[in-house]
């Protein structure tokens, strides 16, 4: 016959594999795969929009990352801009290290760029720009899409992906609008 110690051991032991299998199962359920999205509408010529997305130099004056980490290194290659242009970063904890490839960039319409991840976790995401000319208005909308590994998948049980990125695109929209609409 089992102590009673035991007996309890034994039952905290059960509950807590139970609770650690409800949890992968948990897991394992979620979907693979994430985008998060955020438009805003700019009085500005599509023109004017789109060459602020297309040129990584011109991110500085828009980008919530820049603002966050002021002094982080960043450095440029391939085409100066457009497709080929390649955008490389490395700073704090908070905007981690990666690198943006424009892979495609369709002139007032378009522009995909390969995201990858270095720190503080590797991933490789899409992020696109699409614009929409409206009379003398145009319509951006900045998304980010991607698959989710099973860490990622934990992770998201407690915070989502969405409202963890989502701000940032609200605040780089808006001051894209602010760059955006100064230069009328």
């Amino acid at each position: 016959m089992l102590g009673p110690i035991l007996t309890v051991v034994l039952i905290v032991a059960a509950v807590l594999v139970a609770i650690v299998v409800v949890f992968v199962v948990i897991v394992a359920m979620r979907p693979s795969e994430f985008r998060t999205e955020r438009s805003a509408t700019m009085s500005a010529p599509v023109a004017d929009v789109f060459a602020q997305v297309n040129d990584f130099h011109n991110w500085d004056a828009w980008s919530p990352w820049a603002k966050i980490d002021p002094t982080m290194k960043q450095t440029y290659e391939g085409a100066p801009a457009g497709t080929g242009a390649i955008y490389s970063w490395v700073g704090n904890n908070k905007v981690g290290e990666g690198r943006m490839t424009l892979t495609e960039s369709r002139p007032n319409d378009r522009i995909t760029i390969k995201l990858e991840f270095m720190k503080p976790f590797k991933a490789t995401n899409t992020a696109e720009f699409t614009f929409k000319p409206d009379a003398n208005q145009t319509a951006v909308t900045w998304s980010m899409s991607g698959n989710k590994n099973f860490m990622l998948k934990a992770f998201g049980v407690f915070m989502d992906m969405d409202k963890m990125v989502g701000g940032d695109f609200e605040k780089g929209l808006a001051s894209m609008k602010s760059v955006v609409e100064a230069k009328k």
